[in-house]
């Protein structure tokens, strides 16, 4: 069974971050969104990966997956973006007639593909979906169910047949390819991936449903960014190896080799990168710190904090904060006692 990422998009919901990288390499809890995709899809035993990119984004993934093991993936070029139901086309060369799995990147499951790969791989449909139980379905692709089998597939419905959302996980035969050969699109002139599925069940297919179990978040907005970097460090496990001078480390952290932290406080869950340098701080939990970032008289907590940043002389404490690479926050002289930031890549921000 082979499996596709589409990557192609702008995230423009996570502006400004990203103005500058794709959604897809943007981090939490130390690692590019895209590589925890291809960890979840390696768990569930899928090791052949066609990730689908743009012009604008397949240097950026190119880098956030040269060092990936254990898979076997191949960049797959979509010179328009068209829709997801486009994207999946595109990589129908690459496919062939195998089974294969569509794994939207930014999506993220407390227990992976497994669930979903390995009913697919007993029940035998022409196409399973996850599904999730939301309180809005009308900003959703909805699910009419019969049993386990999906009878309807809505798109943002005004009126939704249930509260059975599409998450980003699919998994089908090879058949969903003649389903979107020639489709129209849709009102908004995007091919979308739930009127090929309508398709196959109009001509007989046998589409089912599996409801996720545990927590489901899509990661398209800085909210969820930092909610999923939240659910994913609650699995941190404790690995100190850095230099720890005069500092109190309470709760689970990861600190490599390469990094020091000296007169701070550290109180996990917190996971701290490569060449890190820290003084004279408190790193709060569900804090991620990125590569050859320096934190000095400063405060952050519930955050996440790119590579190479610097924050630095604050007299109030970050929080809830998304850091860019290379940004930078320096302190001022009058303050209030909290700020909530979004900062793209390579800013300055002064709080004066």
């Amino acid at each position: 069974m082979k499996a596709i990422i589409p990557a192609a998009g702008l995230g423009t919901r996570l502006r400004p971050l990203t103005f500058t990288r794709p959604k897809p390499v943007l981090r939490v809890a130390g690692q590019p969104i895209i590589r925890h995709a291809i960890r979840t899809l390696q768990e569930a035993g899928i090791h052949e990966i066609g990730i689908v990119v743009s012009q604008l984004t397949r240097d950026e993934i190119a880098h956030a997956i040269r060092n990936v093991t254990g898979a076997q993936i191949t960049l797959i070029d979509q010179n328009e973006q068209l829709g997801l139901g486009h994207a999946v086309l595109t990589a129908r060369e690459w496919v062939g007639r195998d089974d294969f799995c569509v794994y939207l990147g930014d999506n993220l499951f407390e227990y992976g593909a497994r669930p979903f790969v390995e009913r697919f791989q007993e029940a035998r449909p022409d196409a399973l979906i996850a599904l999730v139980q939301v309180e809005d379905p009308t900003a959703f692709g909805v699910a009419e169910l019969d049993g386990e089998r999906v009878v309807r597939l809505v798109e943002k419905p005004k009126n939704p047949p249930s509260n059975f959302a599409v998450a980003g996980l699919y998994c089908f035969t090879a058949r969903l390819f003649e389903m979107l050969d020639g489709m129209p699109p849709s009102a908004r002139g995007e091919y979308e991936i739930t009127d090929g599925i309508q398709r196959l069940i109009e001509g007989g297919a046998t589409v089912m449903g599996q409801p996720v179990v545990g927590w489901w978040k899509d990661t398209g907005r800085p909210s969820d960014m930092l909610e999923a970097n939240h659910l994913l460090l609650e699995k941190l496990e404790t690995n100190i190896q850095g230099e720890v001078v005069e500092t109190r480390v309470s709760g689970r952290v990861v600190l490599p080799e390469s990094s020091r932290v000296v007169r701070s406080k550290i109180v996990g869950p917190v996971i701290i990168g490569e060449n890190v340098v820290i003084e004279d701080a408190y790193i709060g939990p569900f804090t991620s710190i990125g590569r050859n970032s320096i934190i000095r008289h400063a405060e952050v907590e519930h955050s996440v904090i790119d590579a190479d940043a610097v924050i630095e002389n604050l007299n109030t404490r970050l929080q809830d904060c998304l850091i860019g690479v290379r940004a930078q926050v320096r302190g001022g002289r009058t303050v209030p006692r909290t700020h909530k930031l979004t900062v793209s890549d390579a800013s300055i921000v002064e709080l004066a």
